[in-house]
């Protein structure tokens, strides 16, 4: 996979230099480039942004700028990238968002700043538009750089399979419970099934848990999950305990 990201600060993705962004590139996994949308300018103060027709508070980015970088990418890459623009107005990101561009061959992520960019970027360039939740961040570079963690993670060679398939989300389901040693710290002692051994007993006891988490923190979750009838009565009872109002 190739991955481009355009922004006016590509400073700020220092973190995709580190831990397994880094190690998937070195590995050859994923290509991350980053681009300046100040070198695409045509004005000798390499100015990206202006005032707003109709009057307003702060200031647009300019079309040109985007225009100009996403037709060079194209140019020095045949594979047409999917481009994505890091706006609130976007649909929010999800693990599922997350699986579905892993399988794509490019990615080009448009970093917007101050009041937003001008409409054409949104209306001729952009392929979808992504936000990470109801709320308002200073621009697109922190969004564009959970979106490519999250896609990069799950690359086949990157991480084990296994540590992909278990992870919160995935099944629409948050993850169980983690412990490593020591096996009592502080009088907070490890739940004796995982000292057992006995591999089906932790696997039941993976499951409850995971689900009870679910239950908890992010019922809302449960009526997408793929589940048994056994596991619907395990959480119905436990909702019935703590009074939890549950839909599946």
């Amino acid at each position: 996979m190739r991955i481009d990201i355009l922004t006016i600060f590509p400073g700020m993705f220092t973190a995709l230099q580190e831990s397994i962004a880094k190690r998937a590139v070195e590995a050859g996994h994923v290509q991350i480039e980053l681009w300046d949308l100040r070198d695409f300018t045509c004005n000798k103060h390499r100015s990206v942004d202006d005032y707003p027709y109709g009057g307003g508070p702060g200031m647009v980015m300019q079309p040109e700028p985007f225009f100009l970088a996403v037709e060079h990418l194209h140019r020095i890459d045949q594979r047409r990238g999917h481009v994505i623009l890091l706006s609130p107005q976007g649909k929010p990101f999800t693990q599922a968002k997350a699986f579905e561009l892993a399988k794509r061959e490019r990615l080009i992520f448009l970093c917007g700043h101050y009041e937003g960019v001008d409409e054409r970027v949104r209306l001729a360039l952009v392929n979808e538009e992504i936000s990470l939740g109801d709320f308002i961040l200073t621009g697109g570079e922190i969004p564009a750089m959970a979106v490519t963690d999250a896609v990069v993670r799950l690359l086949p060679g990157v991480l084990p399979e296994i540590s992909v398939t278990e992870e919160s989300f995935t099944e629409n389901l948050l993850e169980y419970p983690q412990y490593t040693r020591p096996a009592e710290f502080r009088g907070m002692a490890v739940p004796e099934v995982l000292l057992s051994g006995n591999h089906e007993k932790i696997r039941r006891w993976r499951r409850e848990q995971s689900l009870l988490n679910t239950l908890l923190y992010r019922p809302d979750l449960l009526s997408k999950a793929r589940l048994s009838e056994e596991e619907k009565d395990f959480l119905s009872k436990e909702a019935k305990q703590r009074n939890i109002d549950l839909l599946l």
